[in-house]
């Protein structure tokens, strides 16, 4: 018996020995999947910047507002640019500390405070981007319909139309509908995959940790 007894505390000994190894190995799966995605995050973020910054120089509209004798309006859409600019680069240092605070965590509860800040820095990050895209999007209208002839001489055609009118203010909402949800899918489904797989990291080491 009293073998026994000492080949089953041996045994729950090694039993615990076991479940501790597959914790850590599990644990060292999930940091790994965590930095990778929070990696991919900041270099998604910088290509988006690449591609705005490409974008605005293929589609540079300084010489129609120099043709329309308004050169103030250049300098309205730069300081709009460059502010728009200067906080996204402020987000991607911010993902890029993220990526290399959840690269350096040891601890179980440290990165699961990392995954939760990366999470919250990206909502925000999207938040700031589709909000100045609807900004843009207004900004552009109320040019076009405030500085450009052609667009001035047509709005005071349909304005005469009742029909015509109505048809062209529902085109218009229609498209900028269209438009910003079409961006909202993007980042949704871009972002959004990220996110939740970053979030299903959480969950596991929430297991572990409890």
């Amino acid at each position: 018996m009293k073998e026994l007894d000492l080949l089953k505390k041996d045994w729950q000994k090694n039993t615990d020995s076991f479940e501790q190894v597959s914790e850590n190995e599990i644990y060292k799966m999930i940091h790994k999947k965590s930095s990778s995605i929070v990696k991919w995050i900041l270099i998604i973020s910088i290509l988006e910047v690449l591609l705005w910054t490409a974008l605005n120089v293929c589609f540079n509209n300084d010489a129609y507002f120099t043709k329309m004798n308004h050169d103030e309006i250049i300098l309205y859409l730069n300081i709009f640019s460059y502010f728009s600019y200067g906080v996204m680069l402020v987000f991607i240092y911010f993902f890029y500390k993220n990526y290399v605070r959840i690269s350096l965590t040891v601890s179980t509860k440290q990165l699961m405070k990392d995954i939760l800040k990366t999470r919250k820095t990206v909502q925000y990050y999207v938040y700031f981007n589709l909000t100045m895209i609807v900004l843009s999007l207004i900004v552009a209208f109320i040019i076009a319909f405030a500085y450009d002839p052609d667009t001035i001489a047509l709005t005071n055609k349909i304005t005469t139309n009742g029909k015509a009118l109505a048809i062209t203010t529902v085109g218009i909402l229609m498209t900028f509908i269209v438009i910003i949800g079409a961006f909202w899918l993007f980042y949704r489904v871009l972002y959004g995959i990220l996110l939740r797989r970053l979030y299903a990291n959480y969950k596991e080491l929430k297991k572990i940790d409890l």
